[in-house]
């Protein structure tokens, strides 16, 4: 039997992305097999949850929970991993706040399931729907019953530490696993509990190297209808591209701006803020050059997508967490 410290990864209501950056962070791979043995790793490796439920209690040293909690299977499974291991990481944006697939909880689960069976680009003559158990000659089947709302894993189970980003960025994570190797070598120890890993304690901005001058925005663009008119030294935000720089924690040096587009928010909250969505709501406003609310209503009217642009990463996360719809469903 290996004496090496136990590592495990799961993957819940997400892309896949986050497993993708796991393994783009090259040699640094081979340290994680030296130090570590992978004991459930889903997408990598052949593993049963059996094998997991079999295990004693906090067995794993360190555990990496990507994905949101959207049904009964991910429930289940963050709460076992949670029994099983002694560090859970929420990794990845789904897990820490919600990310794009929270975006779902504006509509409750049936308009959620009727749209995704019944749109143009959908071939269901028949109107055939999921269903959570099907009896079968070899016995009764189960499919994970979707809940009214996704979750993220601290509004399941508890959480030791945070890792946001959508994917974290691989130098990141390098970073984080050569921290846990030298905890594990006595070098170092771990920081508090509930602490975010990987990532900055300021904002976006702060990484951001373009030039700030004066902000007064007389009307929000969407960059792709002004591109060949923009500074590339200037702010963003300042040319009145919608830059969700100021709200968004720092850690990923600012690659979006730097490259000439704007900043999304996939890292998530910057320290200290309570809500995002009212955070760079409040950063909009300080923007704007006007006075009066007529003005005021026509600049705003340049943000075509509010709801993604202010919670595109955060809503089930987000003091709101959800639209009315989901919130009746959640409360039946």
């Amino acid at each position: 039997m290996s004496a090496k410290p136990k590592f495990a990864m799961y993957w819940a209501a997400s892309c896949g992305g986050c497993e993708i950056a796991v393994l783009n962070i090259h040699e640094k791979i081979l340290d994680v097999d030296a130090n570590f043995e992978v004991v459930f790793w889903p997408v990598a490796m052949d593993a049963k949850y059996k094998d997991v439920e079999q295990m004693e209690d906090k067995s794993i040293l360190l555990t990496l929970f990507n994905g949101g909690i959207r049904n009964e299977e991910n429930e289940y499974i963050a709460k076992l991993l949670r029994e099983k291991s002694q560090i859970l990481v929420a990794f990845g944006s789904c897990a820490c706040e919600g990310c794009v697939p929270g975006l779902a909880n504006l509509r409750d689960s049936r308009q959620i399931v009727q749209t995704a069976f019944n749109t143009v680009s959908t071939d269901n003559p028949k109107q055939v729907y999921p269903m959570t158990s099907y009896d079968v000659p070899e016995g009764e089947i189960h499919i994970p019953k979707i809940y009214p709302t996704l979750r993220t894993l601290d509004q399941v189970v508890d959480v030791d530490y945070y890792m946001p980003g959508c994917p974290p960025e691989s130098h990141q994570i390098a970073a984080v696993i050569d921290l846990v190797i030298q905890v594990l070598q006595g070098k170092a120890q771990l920081p508090p509990k509930g602490s975010f890993i990987g990532v900055g304690n300021s904002t976006v901005c702060d990484e951001c190297e373009r030039r700030r001058n004066v902000k007064a925005i007389a009307s929000f663009v969407r960059i792709q209808d002004r591109a060949s008119e923009l500074d590339p030294s200037l702010c963003l935000l300042e040319q009145g591209i919608p830059c969700n720089g100021p709200a968004t924690r720092s850690g990923c040096r600012a690659r979006c701006p730097s490259a000439g587009a704007q900043c999304i928010g996939c890292y998530g909250p910057a320290e200290g803020v309570t809500d995002y969505g009212a955070r760079l709501m409040s950063a909009f406003a300080s923007v704007i050059d006007s006075n009066s609310p007529e003005e005021i209503d026509r600049i705003l009217d340049g943000l075509v997508d509010p709801a993604g642009q202010f919670y595109r990463f955060n809503l089930a996360g987000s003091l709101l967490r959800a639209g009315r719809s989901a919130w009746a469903k959640e409360k039946v």
